[in-house]
């Protein structure tokens, strides 16, 4: 049986508008790139989650798991198996003193939390709220913007591993650093979180969100799909600074291009492939090496087949 053929006979208890075939991965990411997810099903409860990884085990067949796809580079190829998009969504608010207790669900996304927090005057969210994100990719890679990190408000995370057995862990013992965790390391899928922040003042909330919207509005290039920020930073030096001093703005390969906005940006000028953006960046890469010495490493991550 092809995978078409063993998604059908499973039986799954999830609507058949969640569940879709040769998927166009295009729409499914900020980069607006990628080839065709063979199975692509939407995930909304920790029990379907549970369902299709014991049929992906009893194939066996590969499964990839997506947030908002905004730290992402799919293939032209696109990805073999089942791509399953958490869609899991909650959130509790529990105010206790002067700290406020939130649960939410991996896939609540960040913008639209990051709303309600402003409208119930709840404090500590404003530096991540611009974050083109859902909680449960936030927590994976430890995303962060102006100097604050999930791993600054996260006290328990709740996952699933590839067999379907759950797991708690503290914030101790998620090993947060520099955009990671255990869980780009390890095999588990975050489903929910508990994070702490505080009690605030609603204008006070509001002008710090609209500052760093601003920043971001200024400073980056949102104008145009991208995987947001495409190299990590180095141990001592600024990446965007060298592939700027490198001359390298603007530069592009196809419809891959160096943001002349934010040279730590490779965007999609329009119908770029996975391969423009792949030889750009190899291109980067191998040149910041020659003229500096220095290492680039990839913030994004890339998924599908080669």
């Amino acid at each position: 049986m092809n995978l078409e053929e063993i998604i059908k006979n499973a039986n799954l208890r999830i609507e058949k508008e969640r569940i879709a075939f040769q998927e166009p991965m295009k729409q499914h990411t900020t980069f607006k790139i990628g080839g065709p997810a063979e199975c692509f099903i939407k995930i909304e409860t920790i029990e379907e989650l549970k369902e299709v990884l014991k049929l992906a085990n009893s194939h066996p067949i590969p499964v990839t798991i997506l947030g908002n796809g905004s730290n992402l580079l799919v293939t032209d190829k696109g990805i073999a198996g089942i791509t399953i998009k958490i869609k899991i969504e909650k959130l509790e608010i529990q105010e206790e003193a002067n700290k406020v207790k939130i649960i939410v669900g991996a896939g609540e996304k960040i913008a639209k939390i990051g709303r309600i927090f402003l409208q119930k005057e709840i404090s500590g969210f404003e530096e991540i709220s611009g974050i083109p994100g859902t909680i449960g990719g936030a927590i994976r890679m430890n995303a962060g913007a102006h100097g604050k990190e999930m791993k600054d408000i996260v006290k328990v995370v709740k996952c699933v591993d590839y067999d379907g057995n759950e797991k708690i862990f503290t914030n101790e013992e998620m090993k947060f650093d520099y955009r990671k965790s255990r869980l780009k390391e390890e095999k588990y899928i975050v489903t929910e979180a508990e994070l702490e922040l505080a009690k605030g003042k609603k204008e006070e909330i509001q002008a710090k969100m609209e500052e760093y919207a601003n920043y971001r509005k200024e400073k980056q290039p949102i104008e145009f799909p991208s995987a947001g920020s495409t190299f990590k930073r180095g141990e001592d030096f600024i990446t965007a600074q060298l592939i700027e001093a490198a001359g390298l703005k603007g530069y592009s390969i196809g419809g891959a291009e160096v943001s002349n906005k934010h040279s730590g940006f490779v965007i999609n000028k329009g119908n770029a492939t996975a391969q423009d953006v792949l030889q750009l960046i190899e291109f980067i890469q191998e040149e910041i090496y020659k003229k500096y010495g220095k290492e680039i490493k990839l913030e994004m991550e890339i998924v599908g087949e080669k």
